[in-house]
């Protein structure tokens, strides 16, 4: 656990969302249970494995003595504890707990200028994917680079979740984003994120199942960008070992000419090879770009393990003879 208190003595004071601490990746023996998280004003202490009391009380106290170093006067420390078990990750389930301080109601967290809704209070996801960060950046300097193409980026926005790569788009000049997710209440909070930004046109929000709305999607088509981040294993949903598949064979019929797709895979036990090979057989047409790194406080010990957000781009228009 030294690592981690390390990290709690030396963190600067959090102003956007980020991790503070991955011991998740490896790099820190001993530590391999531990998460830290800021979604300021509130830090929130992930546990993968059962935690003691005393423990508790130890990473309290370190925090409790950072926060009087860093904190404005009179700020108190908001933090929440969740513990994910492996019995309890199985059942999809985690235990939360206020352990000191509130959580504003309603929770809205920046990253990089942007205002995004959170809830660190409930379920195992919060509302927006720190790990994601990278990929989120990515979006927005794509969609920029093509801001004055002749009809406009069009983008389509699979497994959306709350909407945080649509929001970044068209901040950037996007012309429009379609999001599709099964879950209405991530869609809503979606289209709250939004509004957060000042952004009212450009965006569609369809509550459907993916799998069974092919006709709507491929009628807004096709694409200049294609985001697909899926659950790698939701009960129901969707399965990556059995589903990505066939997402896979739907991108040739997406994507315009020259466009590109960003395939996300967050599966410790699924490395590069499972998409990459899979690409290979079922959009041959489709060419690797790039591994979108990344950010650094993310590092795992084994590259394989970490998120996977992969760059393909579909051939351009064969010129006229």
């Amino acid at each position: 656990m030294q690592a981690l208190l390390d990290a709690i003595a030396t963190m600067p004071l959090p102003t956007d969302a980020q991790r503070v601490f991955h011991g998740r990746g490896g790099l820190f023996p001993g530590c391999e249970q531990w998460v830290l998280d800021a979604y300021p004003p509130v830090l929130v202490l992930t546990s993968f494995a059962p935690a003691s009391d005393a423990e508790l009380e130890t990473i309290g106290a370190a925090l409790q003595a950072r926060w009087s170093q860093i904190a404005p006067a009179g700020q108190p420390l908001n933090w929440v504890f969740q513990h994910r078990g492996e019995a309890l990750r199985i059942e999809g389930r985690s235990e939360t707990r206020l352990m000191a301080g509130a959580v504003p109601d309603p929770h809205v967290v920046t990253e990089a200028g942007v205002r995004y809704r959170v809830h660190v209070l409930r379920g195992q996801n919060h509302g927006l994917f720190l790990d994601m960060a990278a990929g989120r950046r990515w979006v927005r300097d794509y969609a920029a680079a093509r801001r004055a193409d002749r009809y406009g980026l069009k983008v389509l926005n699979l497994f959306a979740y709350t909407c945080a790569f649509s929001v970044v788009a068209l901040q950037a000049g996007a012309k429009q984003v379609v999001n599709v997710d099964m879950s209405h209440g991530a869609i809503g909070i979606g289209q709250q994120n939004h509004q957060l930004n000042g952004i009212t046109s450009g965006a569609t929000f369809l509550p459907h199942d993916i799998f069974s709305s092919w006709g709507k999607i491929n009628r807004s088509g096709p694409y200049g960008l294609v985001i697909v981040d899926p659950p790698s294993y939701q009960k129901g949903s969707f399965v990556a070992t059995k589903d990505y598949a066939r997402l896979m064979r739907r991108l040739p019929d997406l994507l315009a000419p020259g466009g590109h797709a960003l395939l996300c895979l967050n599966a410790p036990e699924l490395g590069l090879a499972f998409l990459q090979d899979q690409m290979q057989e079922l959009a041959p047409d489709l060419r690797f770009v790039e591994r979108v790194a990344n950010p650094p406080v993310f590092a795992d010990v084994d590259p394989q393990r970490a998120l996977k957000v992969l760059v393909y781009q579909a051939p351009e228009l064969a010129a006229a003879a």
